[in-house]
Protein backbone atom coordinates (compact mmCIF):
# COMPACT_ATOMS: atom_id res chain seq x y z
CA UNK A 1 0.00 0.00 0.00
CA UNK A 2 1.68 3.46 -0.92
CA UNK A 3 1.04 6.29 1.46
CA UNK A 4 -0.30 9.68 0.48
CA UNK A 5 1.53 12.97 1.04
CA UNK A 6 -0.76 13.56 4.42
CA UNK A 7 0.46 9.78 5.81
CA UNK A 8 3.97 9.72 4.53
CA UNK A 9 4.26 13.20 6.97
CA UNK A 10 2.60 11.19 9.77
CA UNK A 11 4.73 8.75 9.50
CA UNK A 12 7.96 11.27 9.11
CA UNK A 13 6.75 12.65 12.16
CA UNK A 14 7.35 9.92 14.45
CA UNK A 15 10.64 9.42 12.76
CA UNK A 16 13.11 9.66 15.45
CA UNK A 17 15.68 12.57 15.06
CA UNK A 18 18.89 10.35 14.54
CA UNK A 19 16.69 7.93 11.83
CA UNK A 20 18.19 8.79 8.69
CA UNK A 21 19.64 7.66 5.55
CA UNK A 22 19.16 3.71 5.57
CA UNK A 23 16.63 3.09 7.83
CA UNK A 24 14.36 5.45 7.22
CA UNK A 25 12.63 3.68 3.87
CA UNK A 26 12.23 0.63 6.64
CA UNK A 27 10.65 2.40 8.93
CA UNK A 28 8.47 3.68 6.62
CA UNK A 29 7.53 0.31 5.20
CA UNK A 30 6.76 -0.83 8.71
CA UNK A 31 4.13 1.85 9.19
CA UNK A 32 2.71 1.48 6.02
CA UNK A 33 2.14 -2.49 6.78
CA UNK A 34 1.24 -1.71 10.38
CA UNK A 35 -1.37 0.20 9.57
CA UNK A 36 -2.51 -2.54 6.75
CA UNK A 37 -2.51 -5.02 9.31
CA UNK A 38 0.15 -7.03 7.85
CA UNK A 39 2.21 -7.63 10.77
CA UNK A 40 4.74 -10.13 9.03
CA UNK A 41 5.92 -7.54 6.72
CA UNK A 42 6.08 -4.79 9.45
CA UNK A 43 8.07 -6.99 11.89
CA UNK A 44 10.47 -7.57 9.13
CA UNK A 45 10.70 -3.90 8.78
CA UNK A 46 10.90 -2.72 11.76
CA UNK A 47 14.04 -5.22 12.18
CA UNK A 48 15.95 -3.52 9.16
CA UNK A 49 14.56 -0.30 11.35
CA UNK A 50 16.26 -1.37 14.56
CA UNK A 51 19.88 -2.79 13.28
CA UNK A 52 20.30 0.51 11.58
CA UNK A 53 19.07 2.19 14.68
CA UNK A 54 19.70 -0.04 17.73
CA UNK A 55 19.38 2.83 20.35
CA UNK A 56 16.07 3.87 19.40
CA UNK A 57 13.52 3.50 21.95
CA UNK A 58 10.67 5.00 19.38
CA UNK A 59 11.55 1.99 16.44
CA UNK A 60 12.19 -0.40 19.77
CA UNK A 61 8.77 -0.15 20.74
CA UNK A 62 6.58 -1.08 17.47
CA UNK A 63 9.19 -3.43 16.74
CA UNK A 64 8.31 -4.98 20.17
CA UNK A 65 4.47 -5.28 19.68
CA UNK A 66 4.91 -6.27 16.37
CA UNK A 67 7.71 -9.20 16.85
CA UNK A 68 5.19 -10.31 19.45
CA UNK A 69 2.11 -9.72 16.96
CA UNK A 70 3.72 -12.03 14.22
CA UNK A 71 5.61 -14.16 16.31
CA UNK A 72 9.22 -13.18 15.67
CA UNK A 73 10.39 -13.61 19.34
CA UNK A 74 13.71 -13.07 18.52
CA UNK A 75 12.68 -9.40 17.43
CA UNK A 76 10.40 -8.90 20.34
CA UNK A 77 13.52 -9.90 22.83
CA UNK A 78 16.00 -7.28 21.18
CA UNK A 79 13.09 -4.84 20.90
CA UNK A 80 12.52 -5.39 25.07
CA UNK A 81 16.18 -5.04 25.93
CA UNK A 82 16.81 -1.95 24.16
CA UNK A 83 13.45 -0.34 26.17
CA UNK A 84 14.45 -1.72 28.93
CA UNK A 85 17.98 -0.45 28.91
CA UNK A 86 16.14 2.90 28.92
CA UNK A 87 13.96 2.58 31.55
CA UNK A 88 10.92 2.72 29.35
CA UNK A 89 9.99 -1.20 28.91
CA UNK A 90 6.63 -1.30 29.11
CA UNK A 91 4.74 -3.16 32.26
CA UNK A 92 3.70 -6.24 29.65
CA UNK A 93 7.47 -6.84 29.03
CA UNK A 94 7.85 -8.62 32.22
CA UNK A 95 5.81 -11.03 31.76
CA UNK A 96 7.87 -12.31 28.33
CA UNK A 97 11.30 -12.17 30.65
CA UNK A 98 9.17 -14.08 33.42
CA UNK A 99 8.09 -16.82 30.52
CA UNK A 100 11.55 -17.07 28.68
CA UNK A 101 13.02 -17.73 32.63
CA UNK A 102 10.69 -20.02 33.55
CA UNK A 103 11.45 -21.78 30.13
CA UNK A 104 14.72 -21.45 30.92
CA UNK A 105 15.19 -22.63 34.01
CA UNK A 106 16.39 -19.45 35.38
CA UNK A 107 14.81 -19.16 38.52
CA UNK A 108 16.55 -15.81 39.71
CA UNK A 109 15.79 -14.02 36.30
CA UNK A 110 12.11 -15.49 36.85
CA UNK A 111 12.19 -13.60 40.57
CA UNK A 112 13.81 -10.59 38.75
CA UNK A 113 10.76 -10.21 36.39
CA UNK A 114 8.43 -10.88 39.29
CA UNK A 115 10.07 -7.66 40.92
CA UNK A 116 9.39 -5.92 37.78
CA UNK A 117 5.26 -6.28 38.21
CA UNK A 118 5.16 -5.73 41.73
CA UNK A 119 3.63 -2.12 42.23
CA UNK A 120 2.81 -1.88 38.61
CA UNK A 121 -0.52 -2.43 36.88
CA UNK A 122 -0.13 -6.47 36.30
CA UNK A 123 0.73 -6.64 39.86
CA UNK A 124 -2.46 -8.65 40.24
CA UNK A 125 -0.93 -11.45 38.50
CA UNK A 126 2.48 -11.99 40.81
CA UNK A 127 0.45 -14.00 43.40
CA UNK A 128 -0.27 -16.48 41.21
CA UNK A 129 3.21 -16.93 39.15
CA UNK A 130 4.82 -16.80 42.55
CA UNK A 131 2.68 -19.62 43.91
CA UNK A 132 3.96 -22.26 40.57
CA UNK A 133 7.64 -20.60 41.12
CA UNK A 134 7.41 -21.86 44.53
CA UNK A 135 5.68 -25.46 43.42
CA UNK A 136 8.75 -25.70 41.49
CA UNK A 137 10.87 -25.15 44.21
CA UNK A 138 9.45 -27.92 45.94
CA UNK A 139 8.36 -25.27 48.80
CA UNK A 140 4.45 -26.61 48.70
CA UNK A 141 3.85 -24.81 51.91
CA UNK A 142 4.43 -21.27 50.17
CA UNK A 143 2.64 -22.55 46.97
CA UNK A 144 -0.29 -23.38 48.92
CA UNK A 145 -0.31 -19.83 50.36
CA UNK A 146 -2.11 -19.05 47.30
CA UNK A 147 -5.66 -20.31 48.81
CA UNK A 148 -5.53 -17.63 51.54
CA UNK A 149 -4.79 -14.89 49.08
CA UNK A 150 -7.97 -12.06 49.58
CA UNK A 151 -8.22 -9.11 47.15
CA UNK A 152 -11.06 -8.36 44.75
CA UNK A 153 -13.40 -11.39 43.04
CA UNK A 154 -10.92 -11.37 39.90
CA UNK A 155 -7.96 -11.42 42.47
CA UNK A 156 -9.61 -14.32 44.29
CA UNK A 157 -11.01 -16.66 41.36
CA UNK A 158 -7.76 -16.94 39.67
CA UNK A 159 -6.08 -17.63 43.04
CA UNK A 160 -8.73 -20.26 43.88
CA UNK A 161 -8.59 -21.54 40.44
CA UNK A 162 -4.79 -21.64 40.32
CA UNK A 163 -4.53 -23.13 43.97
CA UNK A 164 -7.28 -25.96 42.82
CA UNK A 165 -4.37 -27.03 40.28
CA UNK A 166 -1.72 -26.99 43.04
CA UNK A 167 -3.43 -28.81 44.94
CA UNK A 168 -4.22 -31.69 42.31
CA UNK A 169 -0.33 -31.40 40.81
CA UNK A 170 1.12 -31.97 44.58
CA UNK A 171 -0.86 -35.58 44.49
CA UNK A 172 -3.82 -34.11 46.85
CA UNK A 173 -6.00 -35.19 45.05
CA UNK A 174 -9.24 -35.35 47.22
CA UNK A 175 -8.37 -31.75 48.14
CA UNK A 176 -7.88 -30.74 44.58
CA UNK A 177 -10.96 -32.29 43.68
CA UNK A 178 -13.20 -30.57 46.31
CA UNK A 179 -11.59 -27.00 44.89
CA UNK A 180 -12.24 -27.63 41.35
CA UNK A 181 -15.73 -28.63 41.75
CA UNK A 182 -16.16 -25.51 44.58
CA UNK A 183 -15.27 -23.19 41.28
CA UNK A 184 -17.73 -24.83 38.78
CA UNK A 185 -20.94 -24.05 37.80
CA UNK A 186 -20.17 -20.35 38.54
CA UNK A 187 -21.31 -17.93 36.52
CA UNK A 188 -18.09 -17.05 35.00
CA UNK A 189 -17.02 -20.95 34.79
CA UNK A 190 -14.17 -21.63 32.74
CA UNK A 191 -14.22 -24.80 30.71
CA UNK A 192 -10.34 -25.23 30.37
CA UNK A 193 -10.21 -25.40 34.36
CA UNK A 194 -12.28 -28.14 33.57
CA UNK A 195 -9.49 -29.85 31.21
CA UNK A 196 -6.48 -28.76 32.99
CA UNK A 197 -7.50 -30.33 36.01
CA UNK A 198 -8.51 -33.55 33.89
CA UNK A 199 -5.07 -33.48 32.40
CA UNK A 200 -3.49 -33.51 35.95
CA UNK A 201 -5.52 -36.08 37.26
CA UNK A 202 -4.83 -38.40 33.90
CA UNK A 203 -1.17 -37.42 34.64
CA UNK A 204 -1.25 -39.28 37.84
CA UNK A 205 -2.89 -41.93 36.68
CA UNK A 206 -6.63 -41.24 37.52
CA UNK A 207 -8.27 -41.42 34.74
CA UNK A 208 -11.58 -42.00 36.38
CA UNK A 209 -11.79 -39.20 38.39
CA UNK A 210 -10.86 -37.11 34.80
CA UNK A 211 -13.14 -38.54 32.30
CA UNK A 212 -16.24 -37.61 35.50
CA UNK A 213 -14.60 -34.09 35.55
CA UNK A 214 -15.58 -33.75 31.95
CA UNK A 215 -18.88 -35.40 31.53
CA UNK A 216 -22.05 -33.99 30.55
CA UNK A 217 -23.66 -32.71 27.28
CA UNK A 218 -21.81 -29.67 27.18
CA UNK A 219 -20.51 -29.95 23.51
CA UNK A 220 -17.10 -28.25 24.85
CA UNK A 221 -15.95 -31.04 27.23
CA UNK A 222 -17.08 -33.73 24.08
CA UNK A 223 -13.41 -33.37 22.15
CA UNK A 224 -11.88 -33.00 25.84
CA UNK A 225 -12.62 -36.56 26.78
CA UNK A 226 -11.73 -37.73 23.22
CA UNK A 227 -8.70 -36.62 23.33
CA UNK A 228 -7.44 -36.66 27.23
CA UNK A 229 -4.59 -38.81 26.41
CA UNK A 230 -1.67 -39.05 28.58
CA UNK A 231 -2.11 -36.17 30.73
CA UNK A 232 0.12 -33.91 32.27
CA UNK A 233 2.41 -33.70 35.83
CA UNK A 234 2.16 -30.38 36.04
CA UNK A 235 4.82 -27.27 36.89
CA UNK A 236 5.00 -23.78 36.27
CA UNK A 237 5.36 -24.34 32.86
CA UNK A 238 2.03 -26.00 32.73
CA UNK A 239 0.08 -23.78 35.75
CA UNK A 240 1.60 -19.99 34.56
CA UNK A 241 0.97 -21.31 30.59
CA UNK A 242 -2.75 -21.80 31.43
CA UNK A 243 -2.87 -19.05 33.55
CA UNK A 244 -2.02 -16.49 31.15
CA UNK A 245 -4.42 -17.84 28.46
CA UNK A 246 -7.08 -17.74 31.07
CA UNK A 247 -6.28 -14.09 31.75
CA UNK A 248 -5.95 -13.18 28.02
CA UNK A 249 -8.93 -14.58 26.99
CA UNK A 250 -10.81 -12.51 30.07
CA UNK A 251 -8.81 -9.65 29.04
CA UNK A 252 -9.81 -9.35 25.04
CA UNK A 253 -12.94 -7.79 25.71
CA UNK A 254 -12.04 -4.98 27.73
CA UNK A 255 -9.97 -3.57 24.52
CA UNK A 256 -6.61 -4.95 26.05
CA UNK A 257 -5.74 -6.74 22.77
CA UNK A 258 -1.95 -6.02 23.06
CA UNK A 259 -1.57 -7.47 26.72
CA UNK A 260 -3.85 -9.99 25.66
CA UNK A 261 -1.16 -10.97 22.62
CA UNK A 262 1.70 -10.92 25.44
CA UNK A 263 -0.18 -13.32 27.99
CA UNK A 264 -0.68 -15.99 24.75
CA UNK A 265 2.98 -15.46 23.28
CA UNK A 266 4.34 -15.96 26.36
CA UNK A 267 1.90 -18.96 27.20
CA UNK A 268 3.35 -20.51 24.16
CA UNK A 269 7.16 -20.20 25.11
CA UNK A 270 6.06 -22.55 28.38
CA UNK A 271 4.24 -24.60 26.69
CA UNK A 272 4.32 -24.69 22.88
CA UNK A 273 1.47 -27.76 23.01
CA UNK A 274 -0.72 -25.87 24.33
CA UNK A 275 -3.24 -25.37 21.45
CA UNK A 276 -5.70 -23.34 23.55
CA UNK A 277 -3.53 -20.88 23.74
CA UNK A 278 -3.53 -20.17 19.95
CA UNK A 279 -7.36 -19.38 20.34
CA UNK A 280 -7.47 -15.80 22.12
CA UNK A 281 -4.46 -15.03 20.26
CA UNK A 282 -6.58 -15.18 17.09
CA UNK A 283 -9.01 -13.06 18.64
CA UNK A 284 -6.64 -10.28 19.97
CA UNK A 285 -4.93 -10.16 16.49
CA UNK A 286 -8.40 -10.04 14.41
CA UNK A 287 -9.24 -6.99 16.57
CA UNK A 288 -5.84 -5.12 15.89
CA UNK A 289 -7.06 -5.86 12.33
CA UNK A 290 -3.90 -8.49 11.58
CA UNK A 291 -6.55 -10.87 9.90
CA UNK A 292 -3.81 -12.58 8.13
CA UNK A 293 -2.28 -13.64 11.37
CA UNK A 294 -5.24 -14.50 12.97
CA UNK A 295 -5.98 -17.08 10.46
CA UNK A 296 -2.14 -18.39 10.46
CA UNK A 297 -2.86 -18.74 14.16
CA UNK A 298 -5.83 -20.55 14.34
CA UNK A 299 -4.07 -22.87 11.51
CA UNK A 300 -1.73 -23.81 14.08
CA UNK A 301 -4.29 -25.64 16.16
CA UNK A 302 -3.73 -29.14 14.96
CA UNK A 303 -6.75 -31.36 13.51
CA UNK A 304 -6.69 -33.66 16.51
CA UNK A 305 -6.67 -31.01 18.88
CA UNK A 306 -9.26 -30.98 21.52
CA UNK A 307 -9.45 -27.57 20.26
CA UNK A 308 -9.76 -27.78 16.86
CA UNK A 309 -13.47 -27.28 16.53
CA UNK A 310 -13.38 -24.01 18.91
CA UNK A 311 -10.36 -22.98 16.35
CA UNK A 312 -13.16 -23.48 13.34
CA UNK A 313 -15.62 -21.59 15.23
CA UNK A 314 -12.89 -18.96 16.12
CA UNK A 315 -11.84 -18.91 11.98
CA UNK A 316 -15.57 -17.81 11.42
CA UNK A 317 -15.68 -15.22 13.90
CA UNK A 318 -12.11 -13.79 12.37
CA UNK A 319 -13.65 -13.87 8.87
CA UNK A 320 -16.74 -11.95 9.94
CA UNK A 321 -14.57 -9.22 11.85
CA UNK A 322 -12.61 -8.66 7.93
CA UNK A 323 -15.88 -7.90 6.44
CA UNK A 324 -15.69 -11.44 4.55
CA UNK A 325 -19.04 -11.89 5.15
CA UNK A 326 -20.01 -14.49 2.63
CA UNK A 327 -16.78 -16.75 3.91
CA UNK A 328 -17.85 -16.49 6.97
CA UNK A 329 -21.76 -17.09 6.48
CA UNK A 330 -19.93 -20.37 4.11
CA UNK A 331 -17.54 -21.46 6.97
CA UNK A 332 -20.25 -21.41 9.66
CA UNK A 333 -22.63 -23.46 7.54
CA UNK A 334 -20.01 -26.17 7.55
CA UNK A 335 -19.37 -26.34 10.94
CA UNK A 336 -23.02 -26.01 12.29
CA UNK A 337 -23.39 -28.89 9.31
CA UNK A 338 -20.61 -31.25 10.71
CA UNK A 339 -20.90 -34.25 12.87
CA UNK A 340 -21.22 -32.80 16.21
CA UNK A 341 -22.50 -29.43 15.18
CA UNK A 342 -24.01 -27.92 18.52
CA UNK A 343 -26.16 -25.10 19.37
CA UNK A 344 -23.82 -22.55 20.03
CA UNK A 345 -22.56 -23.32 16.02
CA UNK A 346 -26.25 -23.15 14.80
CA UNK A 347 -26.67 -19.85 17.03
CA UNK A 348 -23.26 -18.22 15.43
CA UNK A 349 -24.89 -18.76 11.94
CA UNK A 350 -28.12 -17.54 12.14
CA UNK A 351 -26.24 -13.79 13.77
CA UNK A 352 -24.31 -14.12 10.94
CA UNK A 353 -27.31 -14.04 8.87
CA UNK A 354 -29.39 -12.20 10.33
CA UNK A 355 -26.54 -9.56 9.85
CA UNK A 356 -26.54 -9.70 6.49
CA UNK A 357 -30.51 -9.47 6.12
CA UNK A 358 -30.94 -12.52 5.01
CA UNK A 359 -33.84 -13.24 7.93
CA UNK A 360 -35.37 -16.56 6.73
CA UNK A 361 -32.25 -18.43 6.94
CA UNK A 362 -31.25 -16.98 10.08
CA UNK A 363 -34.69 -17.73 11.32
CA UNK A 364 -34.01 -21.74 10.44
CA UNK A 365 -30.72 -21.85 12.17
CA UNK A 366 -31.87 -20.27 15.21
CA UNK A 367 -34.59 -22.70 15.19
CA UNK A 368 -32.23 -25.71 14.89
CA UNK A 369 -30.09 -24.03 17.66
CA UNK A 370 -33.06 -24.36 19.68
CA UNK A 371 -34.07 -27.64 19.05
CA UNK A 372 -30.30 -28.40 19.81
CA UNK A 373 -30.47 -26.81 23.27
CA UNK A 374 -34.11 -28.25 24.24
CA UNK A 375 -35.34 -27.36 26.94
CA UNK A 376 -32.43 -25.74 28.19
CA UNK A 377 -32.95 -23.08 25.28
CA UNK A 378 -32.49 -19.58 27.02
CA UNK A 379 -35.17 -16.48 26.45
CA UNK A 380 -32.62 -14.82 24.67
CA UNK A 381 -32.04 -17.46 21.89
CA UNK A 382 -36.11 -17.64 21.74
CA UNK A 383 -36.17 -13.90 21.45
CA UNK A 384 -33.51 -14.06 18.47
CA UNK A 385 -35.79 -16.66 16.76
CA UNK A 386 -38.85 -14.52 16.56
CA UNK A 387 -36.63 -11.10 15.70
CA UNK A 388 -35.59 -13.48 12.68
CA UNK A 389 -39.15 -14.42 11.63
CA UNK A 390 -40.74 -10.92 12.67
CA UNK A 391 -37.95 -9.28 10.32
CA UNK A 392 -38.55 -11.61 7.61
CA UNK A 393 -42.18 -10.71 7.23
CA UNK A 394 -43.55 -13.80 8.74
CA UNK A 395 -45.48 -12.01 11.70
CA UNK A 396 -47.84 -14.66 12.06
CA UNK A 397 -45.11 -17.33 12.51
CA UNK A 398 -43.13 -14.90 14.98
CA UNK A 399 -46.01 -14.08 16.80
CA UNK A 400 -45.84 -16.70 19.56
CA UNK A 401 -42.49 -17.09 19.75
CA UNK A 402 -41.95 -13.47 20.77
CA UNK A 403 -44.40 -14.04 23.77
CA UNK A 404 -42.79 -17.13 24.61
CA UNK A 405 -39.37 -15.35 25.10
CA UNK A 406 -41.33 -12.64 27.03
CA UNK A 407 -43.23 -15.34 29.15
CA UNK A 408 -39.30 -16.82 29.72
CA UNK A 409 -37.76 -13.93 30.64
CA UNK A 410 -41.12 -10.97 32.08
CA UNK A 411 -38.67 -8.88 34.01
CA UNK A 412 -36.21 -8.09 30.50
CA UNK A 413 -36.77 -5.13 29.00
CA UNK A 414 -35.27 -6.48 25.57
CA UNK A 415 -37.91 -8.90 25.02
CA UNK A 416 -40.48 -6.90 26.56
CA UNK A 417 -39.70 -4.36 24.03
CA UNK A 418 -39.37 -5.84 20.70
CA UNK A 419 -42.55 -7.35 21.29
CA UNK A 420 -44.34 -4.35 22.38
CA UNK A 421 -42.86 -2.55 19.46
CA UNK A 422 -43.49 -5.14 16.99
CA UNK A 423 -47.50 -4.68 18.18
CA UNK A 424 -47.58 -0.91 18.03
CA UNK A 425 -46.28 -0.90 14.50
CA UNK A 426 -48.95 -3.00 13.44
CA UNK A 427 -51.43 -1.56 15.13
CA UNK A 428 -52.64 -4.30 17.19
CA UNK A 429 -53.23 -5.13 20.66
CA UNK A 430 -52.29 -1.39 21.46
CA UNK A 431 -53.48 -1.51 25.02
CA UNK A 432 -51.49 -4.48 26.32
CA UNK A 433 -48.43 -3.75 23.81
CA UNK A 434 -48.29 -0.28 25.43
CA UNK A 435 -48.71 -1.59 28.81
CA UNK A 436 -45.77 -3.95 27.89
CA UNK A 437 -43.55 -1.11 26.71
CA UNK A 438 -44.30 1.00 30.12
CA UNK A 439 -43.52 -1.89 31.56
CA UNK A 440 -39.73 -2.02 30.00
CA UNK A 441 -39.35 1.70 31.03
CA UNK A 442 -39.65 1.43 34.54
CA UNK A 443 -37.19 -1.63 34.06
CA UNK A 444 -34.37 0.43 31.76
CA UNK A 445 -35.45 4.40 32.16
CA UNK A 446 -32.59 5.19 30.61
CA UNK A 447 -32.80 3.42 27.23
CA UNK A 448 -33.32 5.89 24.20
CA UNK A 449 -34.92 3.00 22.49
CA UNK A 450 -37.37 1.94 24.67
CA UNK A 451 -38.15 5.40 25.24
CA UNK A 452 -39.10 5.48 21.56
CA UNK A 453 -40.87 2.75 21.65
CA UNK A 454 -43.11 3.34 24.41
CA UNK A 455 -43.44 7.45 23.04
CA UNK A 456 -44.39 5.48 19.11
CA UNK A 457 -47.12 3.74 21.15
CA UNK A 458 -48.26 6.72 22.96
CA UNK A 459 -48.40 8.65 19.35
CA UNK A 460 -50.38 5.56 17.77
CA UNK A 461 -53.05 5.85 20.50
CA UNK A 462 -53.55 9.88 20.29
CA UNK A 463 -51.23 10.38 23.33
CA UNK A 464 -49.45 13.60 21.87
CA UNK A 465 -48.78 15.36 25.20
CA UNK A 466 -47.61 11.59 26.85
CA UNK A 467 -44.82 11.01 23.94
CA UNK A 468 -43.42 14.19 23.24
CA UNK A 469 -41.36 13.97 26.15
CA UNK A 470 -40.43 10.25 25.45
CA UNK A 471 -39.85 11.02 21.75
CA UNK A 472 -37.55 14.47 22.28
CA UNK A 473 -35.66 12.34 24.95
CA UNK A 474 -34.65 9.75 22.44
CA UNK A 475 -33.83 11.82 19.81
CA UNK A 476 -31.12 13.89 22.10
CA UNK A 477 -29.41 10.32 22.40
CA UNK A 478 -26.13 10.49 21.09
CA UNK A 479 -26.58 8.18 18.63
CA UNK A 480 -29.96 8.33 18.09
CA UNK A 481 -31.48 6.47 14.75
CA UNK A 482 -32.92 7.97 11.79
CA UNK A 483 -36.04 5.95 13.33
CA UNK A 484 -36.00 8.16 16.25
CA UNK A 485 -35.52 11.50 14.36
CA UNK A 486 -38.54 10.40 11.93
CA UNK A 487 -40.91 9.40 15.15
CA UNK A 488 -40.34 12.78 16.39
CA UNK A 489 -40.78 14.12 13.09
CA UNK A 490 -44.63 12.78 12.69
CA UNK A 491 -45.16 13.68 16.27
CA UNK A 492 -43.83 17.40 15.78
CA UNK A 493 -46.51 17.98 12.62
CA UNK A 494 -49.35 16.34 14.64
CA UNK A 495 -49.30 19.13 16.79
CA UNK A 496 -48.40 21.39 14.75
CA UNK A 497 -44.83 22.27 15.38
CA UNK A 498 -44.22 21.79 11.20
CA UNK A 499 -40.46 23.37 10.56
CA UNK A 500 -39.42 21.57 13.72
CA UNK A 501 -41.03 18.46 11.89
CA UNK A 502 -39.10 18.98 9.01
CA UNK A 503 -36.00 19.46 10.56
CA UNK A 504 -36.40 16.12 12.39
CA UNK A 505 -36.88 14.45 9.05
CA UNK A 506 -34.35 16.09 7.18
CA UNK A 507 -31.81 14.77 10.10
CA UNK A 508 -33.17 10.95 9.93
CA UNK A 509 -32.86 10.91 6.20
CA UNK A 510 -28.61 10.54 7.66
CA UNK A 511 -29.43 7.37 8.11
CA UNK A 512 -32.09 5.60 6.05
CA UNK A 513 -32.09 2.85 3.62
CA UNK A 514 -33.74 3.44 0.36
CA UNK A 515 -37.20 2.48 1.25
CA UNK A 516 -37.02 5.56 4.61
CA UNK A 517 -35.43 8.02 2.17
CA UNK A 518 -38.27 7.50 -0.14
CA UNK A 519 -40.81 7.95 2.78
CA UNK A 520 -38.75 11.19 4.29
CA UNK A 521 -38.51 12.72 0.79
CA UNK A 522 -42.70 12.03 0.61
CA UNK A 523 -42.64 13.76 4.32
CA UNK A 524 -40.74 16.67 3.35
CA UNK A 525 -42.50 17.74 0.28
CA UNK A 526 -46.03 17.32 1.64
CA UNK A 527 -46.06 16.61 4.96
CA UNK A 528 -48.10 14.03 6.76
CA UNK A 529 -51.51 15.23 4.84
CA UNK A 530 -50.65 14.48 1.49
CA UNK A 531 -50.88 18.41 0.81
CA UNK A 532 -48.13 19.98 -0.23
CA UNK A 533 -47.31 22.90 2.70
Amino acid sequence: MLLGAAAAAGVLATLPAAAAGENLPAYVRARAADADGAVDVAARNYALALAAQPGSEVVAIRAYREGLASGDLTLARQSAAVLDRAGVAPPDAALFAFADAVAGKRRDRAQAALQELADGPLDFLRPVLEAWLAFDARDRDAALQLGTLGGDALDRRYAAENHALILLASGRTAEGLAAVQAQLGSVREDPQLRWSAASLLAGRGRRDAAQALLAGDDPVLAPYRERLGRGAKGGARFGVARFFVRVASDLIADDTEPLAITLTRAALILDPDYARAYLPLADALSREGADGEARRALAAVPADSPFAREARSAEVAVLARADQDEAAVTAAQALSAAPGGSAADARQLGDLLTESSRFDDAAAAYALARQREGEAADWTLVLQHGAALEQAGRWDAALPILREAVRLAPEQPLALNYLGYAQVERGENLGPAVAMLEQAHRLAPQDPNIADSLGWGYFRQGAFARALPLLEEAAQAEEASGTVQEHLGDLLWRIGRRYEARYAWSAATLDADDAMQVRLSDKLARGLTGTAQ
